[in-house]
């Protein structure tokens, strides 16, 4: 009898355990199709967000260096002119953007390091015609070095303000989620802006939306852009991938990001979707077939129904990672929680140019409720996923 109900109790354990992790990984796979019909084929550069992911966040190593030092080395894009007001000075790897108004310029992220802010973005701005003297602003979109590794360098040879979320600062200061011998050390904390704030420079504002995931102080600006004189409004979703680690919270402020996204797009009529790594909106391909025929339709202007695609596609990505986790028993590293709101509490300078817009600015009925998100911990693991070993 014993053995019988030892039996019975096995029989039963294994039918919990199948009719438990099945349905789970019946949701990855749910998800990940969502993502491929929602992507179609303008936006199937978004699907490797949705390959698998490693359970710890990369530290530095020597194997995380040569990954990035290749990633570096690839052949830059030729600078281009996406808009009769926006300029790409990227590389073939990260984005940096110049925005252009009537009374100077706004870089957008500043590459790697100090080298390569030289090349590519002040040679790229010569070639297209911008003084780099003009540079106003440079926003730091996320606290990674890929992105901030230029922005010393360029403030101090053009006295120009650096601009970041206070989140991120206190990341730069503190605890770097990712470093490398590759990336110049962050700029010093300038200007601190949080969510709904915006910046205005002559005839153009850019509004500052914190989308904490990427990083917990993750900017996705938003701005007018023109072509051809037409209005178009665009965002840079400031960070994309998945590369923290089995952290659920910070998974959870990702997709409610995207879901958040969605309904600003609708509300401002964003139609031009951006990036801050050309692979992930098709930067270098647009480009060539905007140069191609320049008299021709703008290849970047993608409408506010492909916008919000876009997000649900992340969106699902995002959904589909999470289902992978919680299929593991493991707990994993860097999981410790807290709750906080995605809006900061101060700003560390201030500008003439810059105006506090709280949620009032981005509101119009919006729901301001708290966003859970993780505290900095650390994490020690092999870099990257299979796609995008590095992409920060």
């Amino acid at each position: 009898m014993a053995r019988t109900a030892l039996i019975t109790s096995i029989a039963l354990a294994v039918l919990t355990a199948c009719s438990t992790i099945a349905p789970q990984q019946a949701t990855v796979d749910q998800h990940v199709h969502e993502a491929q019909s929602l992507a179609g084929d303008d936006l199937k550069f978004l699907l490797p967000v949705c390959n698998p992911q490693p359970a710890v966040r990369a530290a530095p190593s020597p194997a995380m260096d040569e990954m990035l030092a290749k990633l570096i080395q690839q052949t830059p894009p030729a600078p281009g002119q996406a808009f009769d007001n926006l300029y790409y000075v990227g590389s073939a790897w990260v984005s940096a953007w110049v925005l252009k108004t009537s009374d100077g310029l706004i870089l957008i992220d500043a590459l790697n390091n100090a080298q390569e802010a030289t090349e590519l973005v002040e040679g790229g701005m010569r070639r297209l015609g911008l003084d780099p003297a003009q540079i106003r602003y440079v926003l730091v979109t996320h606290g990674h070095g890929d992105h901030y590794g230029g922005a010393q360098m360029l403030a101090d040879r053009y006295h120009a303000r650096v601009v970041a979320s206070e989140i991120d600062w206190k990341m730069m200061e503190t605890t770097l989620e990712f470093d490398s011998r590759l990336w110049d050390r962050p700029p010093r904390r300038d200007i601190a802006v949080r969510d709904g704030d915006t910046l205005t420079l002559g005839d153009t504002t850019v509004r500052f939306v914190i989308t904490p995931g990427h990083t917990l102080g993750t900017i996705t600006p938003v701005f007018e852009v023109r072509d051809k004189g037409q209005k178009h409004t665009a965002m840079i979703w400031g960070g994309t991938a998945f590369n923290f680690g089995r952290d659920m919270a910070r998974l959870d402020s990702y997709i409610a990001q995207t879901e958040r996204m969605r309904q600003l797009s609708a509300q401002w009529g964003i139609d031009v979707p951006l990036s801050n790594h050309p692979g992930y909106d098709g930067t270098v391909a647009k480009l060539k077939a905007t140069a191609a025929v320049p008299t021709g339709p703008n290849p970047f202007v993608s409408g506010q129904p492909v916008v919000d695609r876009a997000m649900r596609v992340l969106n699902a990505c995002a959904r589909a990672q999470k289902a992978r986790f919680l299929l593991t028993a493991d707990s994993g590293a860097g999981n410790e929680t807290g709750v906080a709101t995605a809006t900061s509490d101060a700003h560390t300078d201030h500008d003439e140019h810059l105006l506090d817009g709280s949620l009032l600015a981005l509101g119009q009925g919006l729901d301001a409720a708290p966003v859970a998100f993780p505290r900095l911990a650390a994490a020690a693991g092999l870099a990257g996923s299979p796609t995008h070993p590095l992409e920060n």
